[in-house]
């Protein structure tokens, strides 16, 4: 279509296009009136067309003549519906359609719309702006009052609901999706039913055309309530997903269907008319509704939030579970941490030294990533099936445990005290996590690198001592970048965790351990019951572990191959590579040298902390629908909880509110076996 002069006046265009018979079924005048009454006002188009009889009757005929034999199931059934089982498929199909829009059948309105509306969105808001009344009369002035009643119009939308319904009934019955909902085993299949009361309803506008609808129709009611019944299959499948877990293609397939039993119900409302006024109501609200469903057709941030909820909803619930046991409440809970931090830090400087020897074996950037990968990843690993601790590695589980608290509890001004409580729990569990860590990888480092300067009568680090203490100076460095990125990574590994616990429990992989004919036949049952336990509680860790430890071990060599500053700095390590550096300058650094990269070491820890703990609680947030108003007043009470009580969040100090807290948190933290 050629661009036409956007600065016409409505009447300009009326009286150019519509003062004699127009038999064109082009769009171009149609959009031009379009774009010139939006610049008006809307009155002043009404009294031009009562005033001006030939035009406005001109108008109305180009009006029936372009729409005439122009079907809009497309509108009803396509749009902003997922038309793919998979996310990334649909994604790319609504960012290729937004760029280049596909071609469409001229015949249709959904061409007709892509054409004349070149703003759908904007276009329902000015409708949806103008005077009842001025738009009532502007249909009836057009003859479009009633169309809602045709016999064509209702055979379309009934066909449209057919159309939803038949696609709707094979995705219900795949037996993944079936699986979700165990409930609806012993009954009636509603989605069945639904195709079937369609189906009879077609077939009855075939025999009686003026076939019409109201809210006291048997067949009306039963329609129904097998929309009713086919929606509550969906909720219960979605909800049940926390303990049978979920795939993506599934999670995908019922975001279809409930958006497909959606529409058709919303096409069915259209039908009914109980008073003379619902015909004219109904007629604009098909208007209405087919200008929505193309505005929100190619909505990639919809598509990204509704396809990601549910899934990042199950990652931080299986992940809040891990996150129970990072909350310290006594005193002796508290000092096991700081044991298990400790124990961390003794791997991890010894992990310092190894990473700093594997630096001087000669090999490509491809051999040292891997090397330092490994020393990462199996060290990480050593850590979890020790049950020691790396504190960073709290953040992302700890984050979606509190926001499962607030999600379940919501924001309650009588537990608002108890929460700000239990946060300041969490804080100093962190706290003494982070103490336990730095306090043995710096000793236990300096310790190893000088037995190997003993053994071998040489000062090992000498060579890497200048840049392990350069590393630790943000103004030389860029130790804050580098903390931040491994503060992602922690989020990242987070994620893993929580992806691989929901997809041990959807694909059953603990139950097939346990059965396995082959396992039981050369180990017996007793070791393949054995083993599914220990699959079930260690190999999302140890997944998400070294995954961890790949990240951190990679980042720096591909930097290096893409010519970018990227690297990591992660304060147990930074603790480490500081001792390090001390002794290979035999400890004769300056004091500034010294203090800064002191300072630097618990920067470099809060950055992690800043960095993974924001993530993780984006996501938690996010995947529950909390409003950021909702947890603003609880905010509020956790910093008053804090100048009232500073040494509650480092110290195990005892309170009242320790039991309030702890019923807090175990009252919404699912840990029974049976939902997993």
């Amino acid at each position: 279509m050629k661009l036409f002069n956007s600065h016409a006046t409505f009447e300009s265009v009326l009286k150019k296009y519509f003062s004699f018979k127009n038999e064109t079924l082009s769009l171009e005048p149609f959009a031009e009136f379009v774009e010139s009454i939006k610049r008006a006002d809307f009155t002043d188009v009404l009294n031009f067309l009562k005033n001006n009889p030939d035009p406005a009757k001109n108008f109305k005929y180009y009006i029936h003549n372009v729409f005439r034999g122009r079907s809009f199931n497309l509108s009803l059934t396509e749009a902003n519906i997922l038309s793919e089982n998979a996310f990334f498929p649909e994604f790319k199909k609504r960012v290729l359609n937004t760029i280049l829009p596909p071609v469409e059948n001229e015949k249709t309105v959904w061409y007709m719309i892509d054409n004349v509306s070149f703003r759908p969105k904007k276009d329902l808001g000015y409708l949806h702006n103008l005077p009842e009344n001025e738009v009532n009369e502007f249909f009836q002035m057009l003859d479009i009052a009633d169309f809602i009643v045709k016999p064509d119009v209702k055979k379309e939308i009934i066909f449209s609901m057919n159309i939803l319904s038949w696609r709707v009934t094979g995705m219900a019955m795949e037996v993944e999706v079936v699986r979700m909902a165990p409930e609806y085993r012993n009954f009636d299949n509603p989605f069945l039913a639904l195709q079937n009361e369609l189906e009879a309803l077609a077939e009855e506008l075939e025999n009686n055309p003026e076939l019409q609808l109201h809210s006291k129709d048997s067949r009306y009611k039963q329609i129904k309530i097998y929309i009713e019944q086919c929606l509550e299959f969906v909720n219960i499948a979605f909800k049940n997903s926390s303990k049978y877990g979920i795939s993506g293609k599934i999670n995908q397939s019922l975001l279809k269907i409930r958006q497909q039993i959606q529409r058709i119900y919303d096409i069915i409302q259209l039908l009914v008319i109980d008073q003379e006024e619902d015909i004219l109501i109904n007629s604009k609200l098909l208007v209405y509704n087919v200008l929505n469903y193309k505005s929100r057709k190619n909505n990639i941030s919809e598509l990204i939030n509704d396809s990601t909820r549910l899934i990042s909803h199950l990652i931080t619930n299986h992940t809040a579970e891990a996150g129970v046991h990072y909350i310290t409440s006594t005193r002796k809970e508290y000092m096991t941490m700081f044991y298990k931090a400790s124990g961390g830090g003794i791997i991890v400087g010894a992990l310092c030294v190894l990473k700093m020897l594997y630096g001087y074996i000669p090999g490509s950037d491809f051999s040292h990533a891997f090397l330092y990968s490994m020393n990462y990843a199996m060290g990480f690993i050593m850590i979890y099936l020790m049950s020691f601790t790396l504190a960073t590695k709290q953040p992302a589980m700890t984050a979606a445990t509190m926001t499962k608290v607030l999600a379940d509890e919501g924001n309650n001004k009588s537990n608002n005290t108890e929460f700000a409580h239990l946060v300041s729990k969490l804080f100093r569990s962190q706290f003494i996590a982070f103490v336990g860590n730095v306090l043995l990888s710096f000793p236990i480092a300096l310790i190893i690198i000088y037995g190997l300067d003993v053994f071998f009568s040489q000062n090992l680090a000498v060579d890497r001592s200048d840049k392990l203490l350069k590393d630790l100076d943000p103004f030389k460095s860029k130790a804050i970048l580098h903390a931040s990125i491994a503060g992602f990574y922690l989020f990242i590994s987070g994620i893993i965790s929580g992806n691989i616990g929901n997809n041990s429990v959807f694909y059953h992989i603990p139950e097939r351990i346990a059965k396995n004919l082959s396992i039981r036949n050369f180990f017996g049952k007793k070791f393949a019951k054995s083993l599914s336990k220990y699959y079930a509680k260690n190999w999302p860790g140890i997944v998400s572990n070294f995954w961890f430890g790949v990240f951190l071990g990679a980042t720096a060599p591909i930097g290096f191959f893409l010519g970018l500053d990227l690297d990591i700095r992660h304060i147990t390590f930074a603790a480490g590579n500081f001792a390090i550096g001390l002794y290979g300058k035999d400890f004769s650094v300056s004091s500034y040298t010294f203090w800064i990269s002191f300072i630097t070491v618990f920067l470099i820890g809060f950055f992690n902390f800043l960095v993974s703990f924001s993530l993780s609680m984006f996501l938690a947030f996010r995947s529950r629908k909390l409003n950021s108003d909702q947890v603003s007043e609880i905010y509020k009470e956790i910093f008053k909880y804090f100048f009232r009580h500073p040494f509650r969040f480092f110290l195990p100090i005892r309170s009242r509110l320790d039991k309030k807290a702890d019923d807090l948190m175990s009252n919404t933290i699912s840990i029974k076996s049976e939902d997993h």
